[in-house]
């Protein structure tokens, strides 16, 4: 790791022209013909598309996602040869928990940011001051304000090592983590790093699964329905996946290039998650905080960010650690710190609590909500809050 230990401010302060060559460009956009289907099965629907970019450039306005960031503290020290911003939001409460949460992809920090009044201020939220935190969001290498890795190898088990730096140059001696998607595989690798300060870890997707998915059980009809979600995933939801771990570079040209590009191969998520979305912009029918503005906020962060290629090259890491971790024939270090799962519907699979407890058998604490999907902190902030409180409530006092 870097000696420097400078932590220097950051604001954001897009410049106009940058602002005006994105309208350009979405403005000489070449659409394809419509998609000769009903669904999603061809993928982002014309409809979709074509309204997001008739809002993103006669409605939306990117000063206000701005002024949302600026008011929040952020900051960003270098991490391992790497920029990393982070946003950093310290409770009035000063025996607040510290916590780290770690956003995913197609996400970004501005997935978090409805989890940060809730998380810091619990008494605002109906909550108490024992399950206030101090809150950490730091954008992953390669991901938004964060620089890009200039070498390989950066997996997620050296983001988790960049991350406890992170906590010990804060000053916190003791914290939890947080992560979902790309997060939670970071956060389960700092599980079973175990750096000297973590407490705990919470989980809202199990990524494990995918490894594990012959000893998985499947005798109720729960688990059932979980493995057929996973095996629809690995065959007819896969394609951004396959890409990303396998040719990243080459996705890039195209999500650099064209702002509707970038906005469509990030809307090819998954299922749950794009109808949602379709429906805020088709319909004028938001589900929880997928609102159109919020939506727009995070594919434009990525775009005037350019960093459409250096984020999917987090896949090609993690498939070529996959493959060599399976070559090797070792399993993983347990995690060795207490494990709390949420399970969201709409997840892309989503985990009974058999399946997570293959995974992590000593789970410490589980529990199923009745909504929420994918990008659970963003779609649904605070019920998402509400868990994260639940799962640490033991060790705010250890």
């Amino acid at each position: 790791m870097s000696n420097d230990k400078e932590i220097g401010p950051f604001r954001l302060d897009t410049p106009e022209e940058a602002i005006a060559d994105l309208r350009r460009r979405i403005a000489a956009t070449r659409w394809p013909t419509r998609e000769l289907v009903t669904d999603r099965s061809q993928g982002v629907q014309l409809a979709t598309v074509q309204e997001l970019a008739r809002y993103w450039t006669t409605e939306y306005d990117w000063r206000k996602c701005e002024a949302r960031l600026n008011a929040l503290p952020q900051f960003t020290t270098e991490i391992d040869g790497v920029e990393i911003h982070f946003i950093h939001v310290r409770s009035r409460h000063e025996d607040a928990l510290p916590l780290i949460m770690t956003h995913g992809w197609p996400g970004s920090v501005i997935e978090l940011l409805q989890t940060v009044g809730p998380l810091t201020d619990p008494t605002a939220h109906g909550g108490t001051p024992e399950d206030a935190f101090h809150l950490v969001l730091p954008s992953l290498p390669g991901y938004g304000f964060s620089g890009g890795p200039t070498e390989l190898g950066w997996e997620s088990g050296r983001i988790a090592r960049a991350w406890a730096a992170l906590m010990d140059r804060l000053g916190y001696t003791r914290y939890v983590a947080q992560g979902g998607d790309v997060g939670a595989n970071v956060t389960d690798a700092m599980g079973r790093q175990g750096p000297e300060g973590l407490l705990g870890i919470h989980i809202n997707l199990l990524s494990g699964a995918i490894a594990l998915k012959d000893q998985l059980p499947t005798e109720s009809e729960q688990e059932r329905a979980a493995l057929d979600a996973l095996n629809t995933f690995t065959t007819d939801g896969f394609g951004y996946f396959l890409e990303q771990s396998t040719r990243p570079q080459t996705i890039g040209y195209s999500l650099l290039d064209s702002p509707v590009g970038l906005a469509a191969w990030m809307l090819d998520h998954d299922t749950d998650s794009y109808y949602k979305i379709s429906r805020a912009f088709v319909d004028g029918e938001p589900v929880g905080n997928l609102t159109r503005d919020t939506i727009v906020d995070n594919i434009t962060l990525y775009w005037l960010t350019g960093t459409g290629a250096s984020a999917a090259r987090w896949y090609w890491e993690f498939g070529r650690f996959r493959a060599a971790a399976a070559a090797s024939g070792q399993a993983p270090p347990p995690v060795s710190v207490p494990v709390g799962f949420t399970t969201f519907p709409g997840e892309l699979w989503a985990a009974p609590r058999s399946w997570v407890e293959t995974v992590y058998p000593d789970l410490a604490y589980f529990n199923q909500v009745d909504k929420g999907g994918h990008f659970a902190a963003w779609e649904e902030p605070e019920l998402f809050s509400t868990e994260v409180r639940a799962a640490f409530r033991s060790l705010q006092k250890s």
